[in-house]
């Protein structure tokens, strides 16, 4: 079937104008990779220029205090100190520095749980492999029905031997939003490291590392923050900095420079890369903070309640439950996809796909919506997550409604 012209398609947001997403697709998968603002794509151009005209000036003087402005204008926002914040290229990074760098040793154990992002439990893996460690999987419900569901489940996998437990504050495949805030005084007053995974958190939900307190917590700044790729951060406790190191050291690792932590020193320049997504953090919350009147609290809330409402619509056209309660909900709402009969499920996930699933390349195919269908391992669902930014309609999920009701009527007959 002909991909749908743009002109078939539902009108995003009007605030979609202020994004470069091509307007032949309708795009609901913010949550992936984000999708940055145009005006904040010619602020990184502004800066690569100034790289590339003199790049001795550019690395040598310029590039620590940018990264300071940056850094300061960042902590505000989530409610730390700006000497205990580095930049990383990414959340997976950041999980795998902090694995990296605590204290894990033979016979211990490292609690996850299921619906961590599968890179993430891959890097613990091989950490723990790597020191004579064990990663021990706590099996999360989903559907769910409370946020004590969540941590219940996570708790009652702690022994002993747990000596580093990592937990997303939201969940990637399912979208929900845990406890963490319980979860990390619980687990820390019983001797246990936690690594917050913020990937999804800074922008959707308000977040305050000092109240939360946890060891470590990365998070992206390229999703709904909207900067651009390659902008995110780690924050570690300042008791436990010391030693704290990246994996790549530069010169500055033995040079030192002074008036300034050893901590910083090591993250903020690990050899010539290009810098400028963390330099442009400034500029996406100054953008995104300017399209909605109320600020971040505003697109916090519009963006919430876009989701619920396009979550209601899909489900309801469906005929499907609500998997999870609204307060474990953000801008993310992951849904479960009626059950076939038996066998038709797994001969669905034989199918060839350039994706998790195939029924993705048929929405994008025949309908030209971009959106993920996948599964948690182990669990015999089919999931599809929706995502809403300010550059989204309400339109654009009943669409979606639409689409996805054909394309499983159409397995049904065809398969």
């Amino acid at each position: 079937m002909r991909m749908p012209t743009a002109r078939s398609l539902p009108e995003p947001s009007p605030l979609s104008s202020r994004w470069g997403l091509d307007p032949r697709v309708c795009f609901l998968n913010h949550g992936s990779y984000g999708a940055c603002p145009t005006d904040v794509l010619e602020v990184q151009t502004e800066w690569r220029r100034g790289m590339e005209s003199e790049p001795v000036r550019f690395f040598v003087e310029r590039l620590t205090p940018a990264l300071d402005a940056a850094r300061t204008d960042l902590a505000t926002l989530v409610g730390c100190e700006p000497c205990d914040l580095v930049f990383v290229p990414n959340a997976t990074t950041g999980v795998a520095v902090a694995l990296t760098n605590l204290r894990i040793e033979p016979g211990d154990e490292v609690l996850v749980n299921t619906h961590e992002y599968l890179a993430c439990q891959n890097n613990a893996d091989a950490i723990a492999r790597s020191r004579g460690a064990t990663v021990v999987r706590t099996e999360l419900p989903f559907p769910i029905r409370s946020a004590d569901e969540a941590a219940d489940a996570i708790l009652s996998r702690v022994t002993k031997k747990t000596r580093v437990c990592l937990i997303s504050h939201i969940t990637s495949p399912t979208a929900l939003i845990l406890p963490v805030d319980r979860l990390v005084g619980e687990l820390q007053s019983r001797g246990i490291d936690v690594i917050v995974d913020g990937a999804h958190a800074p922008g959707m939900i308000e977040v305050d590392i000092t109240a939360l307190d946890p060891v470590c917590y990365t998070a992206n700044c390229h999703k709904w923050l909207c900067a651009p790729k390659g902008a995110a951060f780690l924050y570690v406790r300042r008791d436990r900095q010391e030693g704290f190191r990246p994996m790549v050291l530069s010169n500055d690792a033995v040079l030192g420079r002074t008036g300034r932590s050893q901590f910083q020193v090591d993250f903020d320049y690990i050899g010539t890369n290009d810098y400028t997504a963390a330099l442009c953090i400034p500029a996406a919350l100054r953008t995104l903070r300017g399209m909605v009147e109320g600020g971040w609290d505003a697109i916090r809330a519009h963006n919430r309640n876009l989701a619920l409402a396009g979550r209601d619509l899909v489900c309801d056209r469906l005929g499907v439950e609500r998997p999870a309660p609204d307060d474990m909900l953000g801008a993310i709402a992951t849904i479960v996809l009626p059950a076939h009969e038996p066998g038709l499920h797994e001969r669905l996930a034989r199918r060839e796909t350039r994706n998790h699933d195939a029924l993705q390349d048929a929405l994008m195919d025949r309908h030209a919506i971009e959106v993920p269908v996948w599964s948690v391992a182990g669990r015999d669902q089919r999931l599809v997550r929706i995502s809403a930014q300010l550059y989204n309609s309400i339109e654009q999920y009943a669409y979606l409604a639409e689409a996805l009701a054909e394309e499983l009527e159409r397995e049904r007959s065809e398969v």
